[in-house]
């Protein structure tokens, strides 16, 4: 498996097929893909989809995992309620086959980079809504080599919770020597002591000494809560585990707050020191001011020039809105998307970029 060519993500409207519970507060939705547009849905497993409605009277946006396998005509995601989640509460009690949806074009670099699966072994470590880049993840590595294997550390509170729970049990009765599959459930008694209750750094240890052991993994997969990927990164980190061999994906609760002033108008009062912000989308050049007092991220001052500038979470997770910088200084807030060869090379989230210099200059095209 090698990363896909990065191309600029876009949105079409795709016809949902299917809404799948798969437990109570969680759903599968599957979107057809029609021939024309396969190449545009061409992904990689471990990617990942933003999907775009009117909720409210105001545009929201969500990424979500792909959590099938590659496969022709259609795409599948994911969708757990969240308490209190704005765009989630809506996709339950609206989304059924027939409606159709914007969706984005995948994204996502959570992706394995070995170039051969031939005798590889493969780990995950997921806690609820993220096994499902894992899912997929899973699937196609062990259909993919004979001699491949895939480990996987599922944590939720119970047995109702934990999703893809048939699909686990189905896969792990395929290929029943090279998958081997553990649940911790925080909340229910299990038979071993080990995988009962929460996953903290003495617990994890004993996994790593008894069901995975570091030095038989090729590649490692995290995708969860921050604290549980940041334990987990530490403690691979720390047996000597190559950051480079380590891929993690968090994921946001859709009950955060919606941003709802993205591209909001801003006023430059005479006189007062700005910001002038370059960038180039499609090949088209496009330039905006943005008041030094107002401390506008790029994508907020872009958006107010353009609305189709690229973003999903707009959180530092997802990397959508990634664009090199060619000229000036940023201060970047956070960053869970960029790899380290990303920023060696100038790139940079603009979500989450700040300038720092009085001219700015990004390209979406780099």
């Amino acid at each position: 498996m090698t990363t896909a060519t990065r191309r600029r993500a876009r949105f079409h409207e795709l016809e949902i097929l299917s809404v799948r519970p798969l437990t109570a507060d969680s759903i599968e939705v599957t979107f057809g893909v029609p021939p024309e547009l396969a190449d545009d849905y061409a992904y990689l497993p471990g990617q990942y989809v933003a999907l775009r409605a009117n909720v409210d009277g105001h545009e929201v946006r969500r990424s979500y995992s792909i959590c099938r396998p590659p496969q022709p005509g259609s795409i599948s995601v994911g969708i757990k309620r969240d308490l209190g989640g704005l765009f989630s509460v809506w996709a339950h009690e609206n989304l059924r086959a027939g409606v159709r949806l914007e969706v984005m074009s995948p994204e996502g670099g959570f992706t394995s980079k070995l170039p051969d699966l031939a005798h590889a072994h493969l780990v995950g470590i997921a806690a609820g809504s993220g096994i499902t880049p894992l899912m997929a993840l899973a699937a196609h590595v062990l259909a993919s080599s004979d001699t491949a294997r895939f480990s996987l550390i599922y944590t939720n509170r119970a047995t109702q919770d934990v999703m893809f729970l048939e699909e686990l049990a189905d896969l792990k009765d395929r290929y029943p020597a090279r998958l081997a599959l553990h649940h911790v459930l925080s909340r229910e008694q299990r038979a071993a002591p080990l995988l009962s209750g929460r996953i903290d750094a003495t617990r994890l240890e004993t996994i790593l000494d008894t069901l995975v052991r570091p030095e038989t993994v090729t590649e490692w997969f995290l995708c969860g809560p921050f604290e549980l990927v940041a334990l987990c990164r530490e403690t691979l980190q720390a047996r000597g585990v190559p950051a480079s061999d380590i891929r993690f994906e968090l994921f946001t609760t859709d009950a955060d707050s919606p941003r709802t002033d993205r591209g909001r108008p801003v006023q430059t009062r005479e006189g007062e020191p700005t910001v002038q912000i370059e960038f180039t989308l499609d090949g088209l050049s496009s330039r905006v001011e943005s008041p030094v007092a107002a401390n506008e991220a790029i994508l907020d001052a872009a958006l107010r020039v353009r609305g189709d500038v690229p973003f999903a979470c707009a959180g530092g997770v997802c990397g959508t809105c990634r664009a090199r910088l060619v000229s000036g200084s940023v201060r970047m807030t956070e960053n869970y998307a960029l790899e380290p060869d990303e920023l060696e090379r100038g790139y940079v989230l603009t979500c989450q970029s700040h300038p720092t210099s009085g001219r700015i200059v990004v390209d979406y095209d780099g």
